[in-house]
């Protein structure tokens, strides 16, 4: 993961937060040039999310409140890696909770790091397809979630974006990963 480089030597962690979806450390480091620091981490088990693709090719996205920003995001349905799930049971649960719809197939684009700078999180990418819409689905049903479903073309998605709108970017990554499958 270093590249070809010595990694740093870990010479103590504390750890300052446990939470139910991530914890706070701080580590105590020697780089190889022998310079000592704190660097401070976020530990997370990962993300999964669905850039989902309906059969007349709109994408089923959300928008989103996140009390972080103190405003609403437009995101794809997403969620975070539960203990002994992988990530593409993940978002095949996420995408049915946040959306109503399910789908067939299943394409992995990849997984990236969301914020290297300070957290160990990787999403996990995915195409679906195949959608089909889950009757008694109960859309945001989880208490701190707040979205609502909306369907775009991806030329609105892609001008959104370049305007500067708020989307998220997990959402802009995962688009520009699944964009060679979308229709022009």
């Amino acid at each position: 993961m270093f590249l070809g480089h010595e990694p740093p030597q870990l010479l103590k962690q504390r750890l300052f937060y446990e939470g139910r979806k991530f914890n706070f450390e701080v580590n105590r480091l020697r780089l190889p040039n022998k310079a000592e620091g704190d660097w401070e981490c976020i530990r997370h088990p990962g993300g999964a999310l669905a850039v989902p693709v309906t059969d007349s090719g709109q994408l089923v996205m959300l928008k989103q409140y996140r009390f972080a920003i103190q405003g609403r995001l437009l995101e794809f349905p997403a969620g975070t890696v539960e203990p002994n799930e992988t990530p593409l049971e993940t978002v095949q649960r996420e995408i049915i909770e946040e959306t109503g719809y399910r789908a067939e197939t299943w394409q992995s684009l990849g997984k990236f790091p969301l914020a290297p700078g300070y957290s160990d999180e990787l999403i996990y990418s995915f195409l679906a397809t195949g959608l089909t819409q889950v009757e008694d689905a109960a859309i945001g049903a989880d208490a701190d979630e707040d979205i609502e479903v909306l369907l775009m073309t991806p030329q609105e998605l892609e001008k959104a974006i370049h305007n500067g709108d708020a989307v998220d970017a997990k959402s802009i990554s995962s688009f520009f990963l699944a964009r060679p499958y979308l229709p022009k």
